[in-house]
Protein backbone atom coordinates (compact mmCIF):
# COMPACT_ATOMS: atom_id res chain seq x y z
CA UNK A 1 0.00 0.00 0.00
CA UNK A 2 1.53 3.66 -1.00
CA UNK A 3 1.72 6.39 1.35
CA UNK A 4 0.56 10.19 0.01
CA UNK A 5 1.16 12.79 2.78
CA UNK A 6 -1.17 16.12 2.49
CA UNK A 7 0.92 18.76 3.39
CA UNK A 8 -1.77 21.39 3.99
CA UNK A 9 -1.46 22.09 7.53
CA UNK A 10 2.32 23.25 6.83
CA UNK A 11 1.29 25.82 4.46
CA UNK A 12 -1.72 26.71 7.62
CA UNK A 13 1.20 27.70 10.32
CA UNK A 14 2.82 29.39 7.37
CA UNK A 15 -0.34 31.51 6.92
CA UNK A 16 -1.33 32.73 10.63
CA UNK A 17 1.32 35.13 10.37
CA UNK A 18 1.41 35.89 7.05
CA UNK A 19 5.10 34.42 7.10
CA UNK A 20 7.22 32.56 4.41
CA UNK A 21 7.95 29.75 6.76
CA UNK A 22 7.61 27.09 7.11
CA UNK A 23 7.24 26.41 3.58
CA UNK A 24 5.09 23.35 2.66
CA UNK A 25 7.62 23.03 -0.74
CA UNK A 26 10.59 22.09 1.83
CA UNK A 27 8.23 19.62 3.84
CA UNK A 28 7.37 18.06 0.73
CA UNK A 29 11.19 17.20 -0.06
CA UNK A 30 11.98 16.31 3.43
CA UNK A 31 8.98 13.99 3.22
CA UNK A 32 9.94 12.77 0.02
CA UNK A 33 13.87 11.60 1.31
CA UNK A 34 11.87 9.83 4.40
CA UNK A 35 10.18 8.00 1.77
CA UNK A 36 6.42 8.62 1.35
CA UNK A 37 5.10 7.95 -2.37
CA UNK A 38 3.14 11.16 -3.17
CA UNK A 39 2.67 14.48 -2.05
CA UNK A 40 -1.22 16.12 -1.47
CA UNK A 41 -2.28 19.60 -1.78
CA UNK A 42 -5.51 20.82 -1.66
CA UNK A 43 -5.76 24.34 -3.62
CA UNK A 44 -9.29 25.64 -2.64
CA UNK A 45 -10.80 28.58 -3.59
CA UNK A 46 -9.83 30.77 -0.67
CA UNK A 47 -6.13 30.09 -0.19
CA UNK A 48 -6.40 29.41 2.96
CA UNK A 49 -3.25 27.17 3.03
CA UNK A 50 -1.58 26.15 -0.47
CA UNK A 51 -1.77 28.59 -2.46
CA UNK A 52 -0.55 28.78 -6.51
CA UNK A 53 3.23 29.26 -6.21
CA UNK A 54 3.09 26.06 -3.65
CA UNK A 55 1.51 24.15 -6.19
CA UNK A 56 3.51 25.41 -9.12
CA UNK A 57 6.83 24.78 -7.25
CA UNK A 58 5.63 21.59 -6.18
CA UNK A 59 5.14 20.36 -9.92
CA UNK A 60 8.68 21.39 -10.51
CA UNK A 61 10.38 20.20 -7.33
CA UNK A 62 9.24 17.08 -6.36
CA UNK A 63 10.09 13.46 -7.85
CA UNK A 64 7.21 11.23 -6.59
CA UNK A 65 3.56 12.11 -7.23
CA UNK A 66 1.54 15.31 -6.72
CA UNK A 67 -1.74 14.49 -6.18
CA UNK A 68 -3.80 18.03 -6.41
CA UNK A 69 -7.15 17.99 -4.47
CA UNK A 70 -9.42 20.96 -6.10
CA UNK A 71 -13.28 21.25 -6.56
CA UNK A 72 -14.42 21.15 -10.05
CA UNK A 73 -15.02 24.96 -10.44
CA UNK A 74 -13.66 26.44 -13.51
CA UNK A 75 -10.61 28.82 -12.24
CA UNK A 76 -9.03 25.37 -10.38
CA UNK A 77 -9.29 23.46 -13.46
CA UNK A 78 -7.85 26.53 -15.29
CA UNK A 79 -4.71 25.84 -13.01
CA UNK A 80 -4.37 22.03 -12.47
CA UNK A 81 -4.01 21.94 -16.73
CA UNK A 82 -1.91 24.02 -16.69
CA UNK A 83 0.41 22.68 -13.87
CA UNK A 84 -0.39 19.23 -14.97
CA UNK A 85 0.00 17.27 -11.70
CA UNK A 86 -0.29 13.19 -12.35
CA UNK A 87 -3.52 13.30 -10.48
CA UNK A 88 -6.18 15.40 -9.30
CA UNK A 89 -8.60 14.89 -6.93
CA UNK A 90 -11.91 16.32 -7.12
CA UNK A 91 -13.49 17.38 -3.96
CA UNK A 92 -16.63 18.76 -2.72
CA UNK A 93 -15.34 22.59 -0.56
CA UNK A 94 -17.70 24.56 1.36
CA UNK A 95 -16.13 27.93 2.63
CA UNK A 96 -17.19 27.55 6.04
CA UNK A 97 -15.41 24.26 6.72
CA UNK A 98 -12.94 23.59 8.75
CA UNK A 99 -12.04 20.59 6.35
CA UNK A 100 -13.60 19.00 3.96
CA UNK A 101 -16.85 16.84 5.26
CA UNK A 102 -17.31 14.04 3.39
CA UNK A 103 -17.15 12.68 -0.18
CA UNK A 104 -18.41 14.30 -2.87
CA UNK A 105 -22.08 13.88 -4.80
CA UNK A 106 -20.95 12.47 -7.92
CA UNK A 107 -24.95 11.56 -8.65
CA UNK A 108 -26.13 14.73 -7.88
CA UNK A 109 -23.48 16.40 -9.53
CA UNK A 110 -23.01 14.59 -12.54
CA UNK A 111 -22.43 17.40 -15.38
CA UNK A 112 -19.88 19.46 -13.78
CA UNK A 113 -17.96 16.50 -12.75
CA UNK A 114 -18.45 14.84 -15.70
CA UNK A 115 -16.69 18.34 -17.22
CA UNK A 116 -13.94 18.61 -15.13
CA UNK A 117 -13.11 14.87 -16.12
CA UNK A 118 -13.30 15.55 -19.39
CA UNK A 119 -11.25 18.90 -19.31
CA UNK A 120 -8.50 17.11 -17.15
CA UNK A 121 -8.28 14.08 -19.23
CA UNK A 122 -7.71 16.34 -22.34
CA UNK A 123 -4.23 17.54 -20.62
CA UNK A 124 -3.74 13.85 -19.62
CA UNK A 125 -4.34 14.22 -16.04
CA UNK A 126 -5.73 11.10 -13.92
CA UNK A 127 -9.00 12.09 -12.26
CA UNK A 128 -9.73 10.72 -8.83
CA UNK A 129 -13.14 11.33 -7.04
CA UNK A 130 -13.29 11.66 -3.33
CA UNK A 131 -16.51 9.84 -2.46
CA UNK A 132 -18.17 8.07 0.21
CA UNK A 133 -18.05 3.85 0.12
CA UNK A 134 -21.35 3.95 -1.73
CA UNK A 135 -21.87 1.34 -4.92
CA UNK A 136 -24.18 3.70 -6.60
CA UNK A 137 -21.41 6.97 -6.11
CA UNK A 138 -18.92 4.01 -7.74
CA UNK A 139 -20.65 2.88 -10.56
CA UNK A 140 -21.42 6.10 -11.00
CA UNK A 141 -17.66 7.46 -10.82
CA UNK A 142 -16.66 4.77 -13.51
CA UNK A 143 -19.30 5.36 -16.24
CA UNK A 144 -18.03 9.27 -16.17
CA UNK A 145 -14.69 7.95 -17.15
CA UNK A 146 -12.66 8.83 -13.50
CA UNK A 147 -9.52 6.41 -13.12
CA UNK A 148 -9.35 6.18 -9.22
CA UNK A 149 -11.98 6.84 -6.48
CA UNK A 150 -10.54 8.05 -3.21
CA UNK A 151 -12.74 6.65 -0.39
CA UNK A 152 -13.97 8.94 2.13
CA UNK A 153 -12.63 7.44 5.96
CA UNK A 154 -13.80 10.09 7.77
CA UNK A 155 -16.60 8.05 9.66
CA UNK A 156 -14.57 5.26 9.99
CA UNK A 157 -12.45 7.26 11.96
CA UNK A 158 -14.97 9.60 13.75
CA UNK A 159 -16.84 5.99 15.17
CA UNK A 160 -17.36 5.82 18.61
CA UNK A 161 -17.84 2.04 18.97
CA UNK A 162 -16.05 -0.72 18.32
CA UNK A 163 -19.13 -2.09 16.02
CA UNK A 164 -19.72 1.25 14.51
CA UNK A 165 -15.89 1.25 13.48
CA UNK A 166 -15.82 -2.74 12.38
CA UNK A 167 -19.34 -1.80 10.47
CA UNK A 168 -18.07 1.00 8.87
CA UNK A 169 -14.63 -0.41 7.64
CA UNK A 170 -16.77 -3.73 6.33
CA UNK A 171 -18.64 -0.49 4.13
CA UNK A 172 -15.26 0.73 2.82
CA UNK A 173 -13.73 -3.30 1.77
CA UNK A 174 -16.84 -3.93 -0.23
CA UNK A 175 -16.46 -0.28 -1.83
CA UNK A 176 -12.75 -0.68 -2.36
CA UNK A 177 -13.61 -4.49 -4.13
CA UNK A 178 -16.45 -3.32 -6.34
CA UNK A 179 -14.50 -0.10 -7.57
CA UNK A 180 -11.92 -2.84 -8.47
CA UNK A 181 -13.90 -5.15 -10.35
CA UNK A 182 -14.99 -2.09 -12.42
CA UNK A 183 -11.16 -0.97 -12.97
CA UNK A 184 -10.85 1.72 -10.91
CA UNK A 185 -8.09 2.42 -8.63
CA UNK A 186 -8.61 3.19 -5.09
CA UNK A 187 -7.32 5.63 -2.89
CA UNK A 188 -8.69 5.97 0.87
CA UNK A 189 -8.73 9.24 3.09
CA UNK A 190 -9.71 11.74 5.77
CA UNK A 191 -9.34 10.95 9.69
CA UNK A 192 -6.48 8.39 9.58
CA UNK A 193 -4.07 8.05 12.25
CA UNK A 194 -1.25 6.50 14.48
CA UNK A 195 -3.78 4.46 15.92
CA UNK A 196 -6.28 3.31 13.38
CA UNK A 197 -4.28 3.09 10.31
CA UNK A 198 -3.42 -0.80 11.11
CA UNK A 199 -6.18 -2.00 10.30
CA UNK A 200 -6.19 -0.85 6.35
CA UNK A 201 -3.07 -3.21 5.75
CA UNK A 202 -5.72 -6.08 5.29
CA UNK A 203 -8.00 -4.16 2.74
CA UNK A 204 -5.73 -5.20 -0.16
CA UNK A 205 -7.77 -3.30 -2.92
CA UNK A 206 -6.69 -0.50 -1.62
CA UNK A 207 -3.57 0.85 -3.63
CA UNK A 208 -2.80 3.96 -1.59
CA UNK A 209 -4.16 5.94 1.42
CA UNK A 210 -3.62 9.56 2.24
CA UNK A 211 -3.07 10.95 5.80
CA UNK A 212 -2.35 14.73 6.77
CA UNK A 213 -3.03 16.07 10.22
CA UNK A 214 -1.48 13.13 12.25
CA UNK A 215 1.62 13.19 10.22
CA UNK A 216 1.86 16.73 10.78
CA UNK A 217 1.11 16.87 14.36
CA UNK A 218 3.15 14.42 15.25
CA UNK A 219 6.06 16.18 13.49
CA UNK A 220 5.76 18.88 15.99
CA UNK A 221 7.39 16.63 19.04
CA UNK A 222 9.58 14.34 16.60
CA UNK A 223 9.97 16.00 13.22
CA UNK A 224 8.86 15.64 10.07
CA UNK A 225 11.12 12.44 8.63
CA UNK A 226 10.73 10.65 11.90
CA UNK A 227 6.69 11.07 11.64
CA UNK A 228 6.63 10.04 7.87
CA UNK A 229 9.01 7.16 9.06
CA UNK A 230 6.63 5.87 11.76
CA UNK A 231 3.67 6.10 9.62
CA UNK A 232 5.63 4.24 6.69
CA UNK A 233 6.41 1.24 9.40
CA UNK A 234 2.28 1.10 10.34
CA UNK A 235 1.43 0.73 6.72
CA UNK A 236 3.97 -1.58 5.26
Amino acid sequence: MRFALNIDHIATVRNARGEFQPDPVAAALLAEQAGVDGIVVHLREDRRHINERDVRLLRELITTKLDLEMAAVEEIIRIACDVGPELATIVPEKRQELTTEGGINVIDNIDQIKYAIKELHSSEIEVSLFIEPEINQIDTSAEIDADFIEIHTGVFANALSEEEQFDELEKIRLAAKHAKKLGLGVNAGHGLNYQNIKVFRELTDIDEVSLGHAVIARAIFVGLKEAVQEMIRLIR
